[in-house]
């Protein structure tokens, strides 16, 4: 039997043993993750080109790594799917102009995890022929997609015969929603900013610089000045440059139990000479033709990233006509009015500062909910202004002004 020494001696081989392994096998993984080059990281989307006519059309994109790839169709109008992994796209914007059988082609982040190419076509069309090829050098593939007309009644053939429904992790309306409100007494506050993800939104006519981008830092620096109103505790619908579709919005700010609902925006228009900004409620008819025209282009987000319509929750889809829920409208125009008292005088407003559309995001039944549209884009003195921290700032403090009001007539109104 051995002693107590002899034991001690071998718990200490062992031990050693144990140790030796674990690095060997932390030495191996770290091996094969340089090997692989990037393990965990996004695919680098680097090179694109497209060539073709009214009849067939090719597309190619090049990738560092071999990408897994799968497509889709969706109809009306017709749009060719390509769901990808999470993927940088770092391509130069005439690599892939649209061309041949397509008008449109978007490409961009579907979410942590996944992202997709959505090509817009003219007619019907197949991708006939799709493949991953390895580069002569053996360190990069190339996806190869050949399109073809073709008439309805095969179109209508590969939709019906595909196992689809539209989704990926990104886009499913059970998203995870972030931590629960702190504070269950607390007036809560939806922060919404708009577009992201594969859905850039609108182009600054200066800077080139994306909707998404300007929603975001606005977003974030609202969230960060009605936090520091007592009694608030706000929240970003989205924290970083994702895709979220138009009811997965409304979803979230549902789940939180938000008392607010504000999507940020910063459009462009044709008109350059037009600035200024405009508050939105949600309308069976809008209040003018600027206001149909803006809230068609902002409805077009989920199509835009090739989210079939009816993946929207059957509960809110009849919100434009159900006017039954006259409080919670009430509330939304209450809102927006008490933002543009704060604003006269403050920052430069468009003419008749509050209008209405019919806003799908604004379309949550029970949560007050207004669309801000800070400026334009297209105007080169509103594009300086929504890059700039200082207005920002300055506009976020009227914002939380507006709220504090809002809420003493609610409570005085017993709201």
């Amino acid at each position: 039997m051995p002693s107590a020494k002899r034991l001690s001696s071998l718990r200490s081989v062992t031990s050693w043993r144990r140790s030796l392994c674990a690095i060997a096998f932390a030495f191996a993984a770290m091996t094969a993750t340089a090997a692989d080059g990037r393990a965990g990281e996004p695919l680098l989307a680097f090179g694109a080109r497209i060539a073709g006519d009214d009849a067939r059309t090719r597309i190619v994109v090049e990738f560092d790594r071999k990408p897994e790839f799968s497509i889709h169709y969706v109809a009306n109008p017709v749009r060719v799917i390509v769901d990808l992994p999470e993927t940088s796209f770092g391509l130069k914007p005439e690599s892939l102009e649209p061309r041949g059988l397509f008008d449109a082609i978007r490409y961009g982040g579907m979410g942590v995890g996944t992202s997709r190419l959505v090509l817009s076509a003219k007619g019907p069309v197949e991708v006939s022929h799709a493949e991953v090829k390895p580069e002569e050098d053996g360190k990069s593939f190339r996806l190869v997609l050949d399109a073809e007309r073709i008439d309805q009644a095969r179109f209508d053939e590969l939709l019906g015969d595909q196992q689809w429904t539209g989704t990926v992790r990104a886009v499913k309306t059970d998203r995870p929603v972030a931590a629960p409100v702190k504070n269950p007494s607390a007036f809560v506050i939806a922060i919404d900013a708009g577009h992201g993800g594969i859905d850039t939104g609108a182009i600054g006519t200066v800077t080139k610089t994306e909707e998404k981008h300007v929603t975001l830092a606005f977003a974030e620096e609202l969230v960060a000045t009605l936090n520091r109103e007592a009694g608030v505790e706000a929240f970003l619908t989205r924290d970083r440059d994702e895709f979220l579709s138009l009811p997965q919005r409304v979803q979230i700010a549902r789940q939180r139990g938000a008392n607010l609902f504000v999507s940020v925006h910063a459009d462009t228009l044709k008109q350059k000479d037009i600035r200024g900004a405009t508050v939105y409620t949600i309308s069976d008819k809008a209040s003018d033709h600027l206001a149909a025209s803006l809230a068609e282009r902002e409805n077009l987000s989920d199509e835009i990233a090739g989210v079939p319509l009816q993946s929207e929750p059957a509960e809110v889809a009849d919100i434009l006509i159900d006017l039954t829920r006259r409080e919670t409208q009430a509330f939304s125009v209450n809102l927006a009015r008490t933002v543009v008292s704060s604003f006269e005088g403050q920052i430069k407003l468009i003419n008749n500062p509050h209008r209405h559309a019919g806003f799908r995001v604004l379309q949550a039944p029970d949560v007050p909910s207004i669309l801000l549209e800070l400026g334009f884009l297209s105007n080169k003195d509103d594009e300086k202004q929504l890059l700039d921290p200082e207005w920002r700032k300055k506009v976020s403090g009227l914002l939380a002004v507006a709220v504090r009001r809002y809420r003493e007539t609610a409570v005085a109104n017993g709201g």
